[in-house]
């Protein structure tokens, strides 16, 4: 018993701590760095980068 219960513990930690963020209507992920084929575009809540691939960042005319 108290080895499902330890199992269960930390199976619930797991889970809290792999979600991660969205941002920019789902498109972008709440990092503290951006990969290199990311750009940096509006700061998360958190004081996170919102990591957006380029391809999804409308270009200005």
């Amino acid at each position: 018993m108290k080895l499902i219960l330890v199992v269960l513990t930390i199976t619930l930690l797991l889970v809290q701590v792999t979600q991660a963020m969205y941002c920019w209507g789902k498109l972008g992920r709440c990092k503290t760095t951006c990969e290199q084929n990311e750009v940096f575009h509006i700061l998360c809540t958190d004081e996170a980068k919102c990591c957006v691939n380029p391809k999804n960042v409308p270009v200005k005319t």
